[in-house]
């Protein structure tokens, strides 16, 4: 009981010399206080100064931040973090929903309008087109070596497509024929693209620019309207990975499907008109997708690879190679097509060798030549 009464004590006498302590320091604090208080009161009224400066000039600082950032030319809406975010298919719940509420009529709408435009679709023999291509001298080994393409467009493959025996002959025109259809629709979207980030990088926008951004949401299955989705689904397709695809699904324009029905890529619908597969099942109710203009068949193929959640893979894939400034290169994006085909990995397998040995990765930088009114009188 002693040690606890003497420890009370002890702590007794520091707390009332700490007491003493904080006392004398308060009056030696007042004293100075009173002894310099025109220094104090210039100190404050300086520190009000610079407090009311913060506050000013805060938004405006913010502002031209933001200003900075809207002008950048790596502008991401809804900020790095989320754009990559989607890159990495973090945002795979999102996504599904945006996929689930796609509609075929809505992705397909612009497609179905080219398809009803009035067009003269006479069928040229193989002889005429190749005519066609002499007097407008275009060959491919000018494009490989020029990187430039005749705008020639073609409405329908020749019917006698099968009947050409040489093999080079029948590749050669059929890279001939569909080549400037890919570059075409590859410029659409590079143009939508430009005019996607102009519109982002102003701070208001006209109500035709609204009205165009959305109907680009709905054109490319966006149901929330989120800019990154719609950025890495508004995006081109290798030319060369194009024409592997178009000469892997047609076997170079010979299928039935190619010659009835202008389907270069082998697309299902369930909705839209198109060809029953031959030897289907009568419980099998997908179609192949049927266009009356082979130009149809490029921007629907295009369409598919940019909105089907099948190949979400792919796009994330293409989003990263222009992130890091990289060329969208065919041979890696095919690798996530393996979903295309129910071959699968022989399927991307089967692609890569189209690709390397008919050397199509020389037309992934060709450039189409304006249209002239003398080239569109000779088709």
């Amino acid at each position: 009981m002693m040690i606890g009464k003497k420890f009370n004590l002890l702590k007794l006498k520091n707390y009332l010399d700490i007491k003493k302590l904080s006392a004398q320091n308060k009056k030696k604090t007042i004293k100075y206080l009173e002894e310099n208080n025109i220094p104090v009161i210039a100190r404050t009224f300086l520190a009000c100064i610079i407090i009311i400066l913060t506050f000013f000039t805060t938004p405006i600082i913010l502002d031209f931040a933001k200003d900075r950032t809207l002008l950048s030319k790596e502008f991401e809406n809804n900020s790095k973090k989320n754009f990559k975010n989607k890159l990495e298919n973090k945002d795979s719940a999102n996504s599904s929903k945006i996929d689930e509420t796609t509609i075929e009529k809505d992705l397909f709408e612009d497609i179905f309008k080219l398809n009803d435009l009035p067009t003269d679709t006479v069928r040229l023999s193989a002889s005429t087109i190749d005519q066609l291509f002499k007097d407008t001298k275009y060959n491919l080994e000018d494009v490989r070596e020029k990187k430039l393409v005749k705008p020639v467009s073609l409405t329908l493959l020749p019917g006698e497509m099968k009947m050409i025996e040489n093999v080079k002959r029948r590749k050669d025109l059929f890279i001939q024929i569909i080549l400037p259809l890919i570059i075409k629709e590859n410029n659409n979207i590079r143009l939508d693209r430009k005019k996607l980030f102009s519109i982002l990088n102003k701070s208001n926008n006209s109500k035709a620019e609204k009205n165009w951004l959305k109907q680009k949401f709905k054109q490319y299955g966006v149901a929330n309207k989120d800019v990154s989705t719609l950025k890495i689904r508004m995006d081109e397709i290798p030319t060369s990975l194009a024409i592997a695809q178009a000469a892997k699904e047609t076997g170079w324009g010979t299928s039935r499907f190619a010659q009835e029905g202008n389907a270069l890529f082998g697309q299902w619908t369930w909705s839209g008109e198109g060809l029953k597969p031959a030897g289907a099942d009568d419980d099998q109710t997908h179609k192949v997708m049927k266009f009356k203009v082979l130009q149809a068949s490029v921007r629907a193929y295009q369409r598919n690879l940019n909105t089907h959640n099948s190949y979400k893979r792919f796009r994330s894939a293409r989003a990263q190679l222009r992130d890091d400034n990289k060329v969208l290169d065919s041979l890696v994006l095919s690798e996530f097509l393996d979903q295309y085909a129910a071959t699968g990995k022989e399927y991307v397998k089967i692609l890569k060798q189209i690709i390397k040995q008919n050397s199509l990765m020389d037309f992934d930088d060709a450039k189409l030549l304006p249209s002239s009114i003398d080239l569109e009188s000779l088709i």
